[in-house]
């Protein structure tokens, strides 16, 4: 083979102008004792605030807590506001302190993650009179309880009912956590009856390939318990793919950097899925860029040095990342870390959260402004969960959308071929003379079926 030509020293003749070096902020992580900013915290060390024990143990579950954490950082009319916003909430408080470390409480009202988890009584909005408590119908496509098998080849195990926080945009509401004021659950409790019919079930239907191991959150099952799973799964020939699905890096990495136990199963189980051919991965769930810190970083790069692939599907919130420029910074700040963004759901239909919801026309929107911003595969898939049980439908891919009345038309021809699904944009966004409509409910039946009318004179 020849020897590689030296070529003379020329100048670099740049064909692209030098980027603004605040496009690269994304690569900026918070790191530092930040959570000392919390009087509660003020005195709790590093070796303190990593300890997964010490997170889970001051996990904050009522109000009252609430207030003693802050003290004299918010108001007492705040914790007032906050108190009525929990009596009308579908999901029962529980927040981590390295979240609640990450929340500007010099303006609570505006941060993206006290909206997430820290409902105020005085921003609720009525919900959308369409919404359904299941909206997305998993226990309609459950055979069995708590596995859901919608599409061909996949199914949803929800092997348990907590999670380490509670998100107040839960679609899962109707399970997850206690009973609250609003919503009695149904029950999900880890069962090793429950589970053994699942598995069977599985064992039974030899087109299951790809088992989401969820609940709850898979975080909360003790290491024992994913080895289990993971054997219990892994053991059945037809499984190929499987997922553990967990909230947990966003609100608490220390557990990935602490709790080994917990980090080494999910590592055994990686490895022995390799050995056998079998895909395990890790499914995460960031929503905003202030959810990643250095610890986040340390966390997974922890999970890249074992050959554990992360994934991440996010919510699309209204005042959380409902800008280009947010949703940009996320998925850029994600892929910095390993994380592969992997869809963005046009926020379900959930009971207690009109206020967060979004339209149709911004998730397109936000979309077009993310595409193009980094690689493809970081780039996540805008989707639509039909209601109804439909499933993830593209969100471009509407038969037909009346952005007027704020019905778009789905059809999903390998799920449940022949059906119509309705999504329902938020009715605050919608014109005052639409919004009398949608409160008249002889109104619903016309508005719904000239929609599903329009759909099918297209796909004819």
């Amino acid at each position: 083979m020849s020897a590689l030509k030296v070529l003379p020293d020329e100048p670099i003749i740049p064909k692209k102008p030098a980027v603004d070096p605040s496009t690269l902020g994304y690569r900026d992580l918070l790191r530092g004792p930040f959570w000392q900013r919390i009087p509660a915290y003020a005195e709790v060390t590093e070796e303190q605030f990593l300890d997964h024990n010490w997170q889970a143990k001051h996990t904050i579950t009522n109000p009252t807590k609430l207030l003693a954490a802050v003290q004299a950082l918010v108001s007492p009319s705040f914790i007032e506001d906050a108190e009525l916003g929990f009596k009308r909430a579908p999901m029962s408080l529980r927040v981590s302190p390295y979240l609640l470390s990450l929340i500007d409480w010099t303006n609570p009202y505006e941060d993206p993650l006290r909206i997430q988890f820290i409902p105020m009584g005085s921003k609720l909005r009525p919900d959308h009179p369409k919404l359904d408590l299941d909206s997305l119908h998993e226990q309609a496509d459950a055979p069995v309880p708590g596995l859901t098998h919608r599409y061909p080849d996949k199914a949803l195990f929800l092997a348990l009912n907590t999670c380490p926080v509670y998100c107040r945009f839960c679609t899962r509401s109707y399970a997850v956590g206690i009973d609250t004021e609003e919503v009695e659950k149904v029950s999900l409790k880890v069962s090793s009856e429950r589970w053994a019919r699942a598995f069977e079930y599985i064992r039974s239907r030899p087109e299951l390939e790809d088992i989401v191991i969820s609940g709850g959150d898979s975080y909360q099952l003790r290491a024992q318990q994913i080895e289990e799973i993971g054997d219990a799964l892994l053991a059945i020939p037809n499984v190929r793919r499987m997922r553990f699905a967990t909230k947990g890096p966003a609100v608490m990495p220390q557990k990935l950097l602490t709790d080994h136990a917990w980090t080494d199963a999910l590592t055994r189980v990686v490895e022995k899925g390799r050995k056998l051919h079998k895909e395990v991965v890790l499914h995460t769930h960031f929503n905003h860029p202030n959810e990643i810190t250095g610890i986040t970083e340390d966390a997974m790069m922890k999970l890249m040095e074992r050959g554990i692939t992360v994934r991440n599907q996010s919510v699309l919130q209204r005042g959380v990342n409902d800008s280009p420029e947010t949703m940009t910074k996320l998925v850029k700040r994600m892929g910095h870390l390993n994380v592969h963004a992997y869809y963005v759901y046009v926020h379900d239909l959930v009971k207690g959260v009109e206020d967060l919801r979004t339209s149709v026309d911004t998730a397109i929107f936000i979309e077009k402004h993310v595409r193009g911003s980094t690689a493809g595969f970081n780039t996540p898939t805008f989707v639509v969960d039909a209601p109804g049980g439909g499933g993830k439908r593209d969100v471009h891919s509407y038969e037909y959308y009346d952005r007027e009345t704020g019905i778009s038309v789905y059809q999903a021809p390998s799920v449940k071929a022949g059906q119509f699904f309705l999504y329902f944009d938020p009715l605050h966004q919608l014109s005052t003379a639409v919004q009398r409509r949608w409160a008249d409910p002889a109104e619903h039946e016309q508005m719904t079926s000239a929609a599903i009318a329009k759909a099918k004179e297209r796909t004819r």
